[in-house]
């Protein structure tokens, strides 16, 4: 298994902020697929404890009880630099694409030297000319965050335009993919809130068949990076999510089952400094397990408030 950083070489960014949708602009709003009822107003405050005492972090969280649809947000709409979670969205699009027959599993890509780019990865050691199955382009894509199989797959699925608009059409807001990865310059974008609104629509069947919910969920379980909200969860407990590590962002986004039988969904989004990743790592551990105590029923004890020390 992969280091905390393991994917801390796809991207670099300079910018967490929001930046309207170029090509995705012009789409028609959806209608908000999260059902929300009340939010959770002692787990947040607990969450706005981490947050507030760690001043140099600047984070964003979306939580969902998908049993109560009570929920937590904090700086949930905000749009951060997107690093890898953009693998996400790319991902439902791959499978929308399977169902409507547009796309093979077993067809065969050509990796070309365009699509050749560091990171995370074997496929960027690999001759142009090597052929692979779209499904395994699409799992190297998630399992190990291969920043050259997302090209190859953005190139499969007509390019960031046709992307973008079916971003646009799932109602994710400040989900835009404006180059392809690395993106060195951070011009990719998502939210914690748009991360969960996909993870949502996909586990309620609305966007993909339910074998392709099935495949979605499965690849997402295989990711390799367990450095984040995995450490916060307790035995038994089993997730499914996407990481994120850039020079000043930090992420990890998913579906968590607990083995009291509760689902629920949490996306983590932290800008930093390059110097402060290893307190961006903390805060998000630390939000997934009081997140984790809370929504198992434990009691959160007072000394997860502690300050996370830069």
């Amino acid at each position: 298994m992969s280091r905390a950083s393991t994917v801390a070489t796809e991207e670099q960014t300079s910018t967490g902020q929001n930046n309207p949708a170029d090509s995705a602009s012009a789409a028609p709003a959806a209608p908000e697929v999260l059902q929300l009822n009340q939010e959770l107003g002692a787990l947040k405050t607990q969450v706005q404890v981490l947050a507030t005492e760690n001043p140099t972090l600047t984070a964003g969280i979306f939580l969902v009880d998908l049993d109560t649809g009570s929920y937590l947000n904090f700086n949930g709409d905000t749009a951060f630099a997107s690093a890898s979670t953009i693998k996400v969205p790319i991902l439902v699009a791959f499978f929308q694409a399977v169902d409507e027959g547009k796309v093979q599993l077993d067809q065969m890509l050509t990796l070309k030297s365009e699509h050749i780019v560091g990171g995370s990865g074997e496929m960027q050691d690999q001759a142009p000319g090597k052929k692979y199955s779209a499904l395994e382009v699409a799992q190297n894509m998630i399992v190990v965050s291969d920043n050259t199989a997302t090209n190859m797959m953005i190139e499969l699925l007509g390019g960031a335009e046709v992307l973008n608009q079916h971003f646009a059409n799932w109602g994710l807001s400040t989900t835009v993919l404006r180059n392809n990865l690395p993106d060195l310059e951070g011009t990719n974008t998502t939210s914690p809130k748009d991360l969960i609104n996909i993870i949502a629509q996909v586990d309620r069947g609305n966007l993909v068949s339910v074998k392709s919910r099935d495949r979605i969920l499965q690849i997402m379980r295989q990711t390799q990076n367990a450095s984040l909200l995995p450490k916060g969860l307790g035995e038994g407990s089993v997730i499914a999510h996407k990481t994120g590590n850039i020079d000043t962002m930090l992420a990890d986004a998913g579906m968590v089952d607990l083995p009291n039988g509760k689902r629920y969904l949490v996306a983590v989004m932290v800008k930093h400094s390059p110097e402060t990743e290893k307190p961006a790592q903390t805060l998000i551990r630390e939000i997934s397990r009081i997140s984790y105590r809370y929504l198992n029923g434990e009691e959160t004890p007072d000394d997860s408030q502690v300050k996370i020390k830069n």
